[in-house]
């Protein structure tokens, strides 16, 4: 099976956490900013899609579930593209910090800058793409946003949002993490695509996706909700929800699972280089490119592709064409986000030894 292993998944979980930790705050920030749009696609097809009267009344389950199957194109494009999205980090993060890779006040950077970028971009979406564009100006999705909203923020209670947040994180950050299993496009889109079509089809609360779907209510001018009520009935019990359902169900027991305990340490990637183990990390910097070694012979060729011979020498432990770099889908090579991943701040806990410094990382 062309994939990562459990184990090997929730490492590369706890390193690409490391990773956003040690980004710089405008990058974050303004990738974070970039992901509100890409989700907003989705939200918004989906409002399209269930704009149909008669289904909403002879056959809402139908209409909801054929809705459902579009909105996963936004955090598709999320992934691949490897924006920052606030629901996500926090399964990268809680894993990272369980990991002791990262503090808590890298953590709540993290989680604050990248919420505030999701807030900022869908708001941006919302009211210039959306709302003053004029998508929904028809009678029906007028009626369509109205009664979305209505149920998403009147009529269930509080503590019944903050239950359906936890289910919703919990199925998108596993569709993030099966995702990372995946070592090649296709499958990291089908891997996404179901876990993020059951939440929505089950009407959970994703709190980037309610930054839309309320707000576009509110600009339409919904008779029952403000502001106020919106923070204090919808984005408050989704946020919480969303940090118990992406942080404990998923982050933090594959964690528990397996990165502790026997077999836990010296976790291996033998299968090659590292050219899309996995592209969510974000932006981190220019990335120094690797020259391919000429090697004496063809057998040296061929070994130094394999990351085992270079100039006749085996490379040292650390170095990235050794045997732990993280593979690639069917290629020999080590790319920039496998240094990164690869890195000593991505690999090594606080409070340990440095192996290579000899100092406390």
């Amino acid at each position: 099976m062309d994939a990562f292993t459990p184990q090997q998944t929730t490492e590369l979980v706890s390193r690409i956490g490391c990773k956003k930790a040690h980004m710089r705050w405008d990058k974050l920030f303004w990738n974070s900013f970039m992901t509100g749009p890409l989700l907003g696609f989705g939200c918004a097809v989906t409002l399209s899609t269930e704009t149909a009267p008669w289904y909403q009344e002879n056959a809402p389950g139908l209409i909801r579930t054929i809705g459902a199957t579009f909105f996963p194109v936004g955090l598709v494009m999320i992934v691949l593209s490897g924006s920052d999205l606030f629901t996500s980090n926090v399964m990268f993060m809680s894993t990272a910090f369980l990991h002791r890779r990262v503090t808590f006040i890298e953590l709540m950077i993290n989680w604050v800058t990248s919420f505030l970028g999701n807030l900022a971009g869908m708001l941006f979406f919302m009211a210039i793409v959306t709302g003053y564009g004029g998508v929904f100006d028809m009678a029906a999705y007028r009626m369509e946003v109205i009664n979305f909203a209505t149920m998403k923020c009147l009529t269930p209670t509080w503590v019944q949002i903050f239950l359906r947040a936890i289910g919703a994180n919990w199925l998108v950050c596993f569709a993030v993490y099966i995702s990372i299993s995946s070592r090649e496009i296709v499958s990291k889109i089908v891997a996404i695509w179901f876990p993020t079509m059951t939440f929505v089809a089950l009407g959970l609360d994703h709190v980037i996706a309610n930054m839309y779907f309320i707000p576009t209510a509110i600009f339409y001018g919904h008779p029952d909700i403000g502001v106020g009520l919106y923070i204090w009935k919808s984005m408050i019990p989704t946020t919480l929800g969303n940090i118990v359902g992406g942080g404990l169900f998923v982050g933090g027991i594959y964690w528990y699972l397996y990165l502790t305990g026997p077999g836990s340490d010296g976790i291996t990637f033998e299968l090659g280089g590292l050219d899309t183990a996995m592209e969510a990390g974000g932006p981190m910097g220019p990335s120094v490119r690797r020259s391919v070694p000429k090697s004496q012979s063809s057998q040296d060729e061929k070994s130094a592709m394999d990351g085992k011979i270079i100039d006749g020498k085996e490379p040292e432990k650390g170095h990235p064409n050794h045997v732990s770099s993280l593979p690639s889908s069917g290629q020999k090579m080590t790319s920039g986000i496998g240094r990164e991943l690869s890195a000593e701040h991505c690999t090594h806990r606080k409070g340990e030894p440095s192996p290579i410094e000899g100092q406390n990382v």
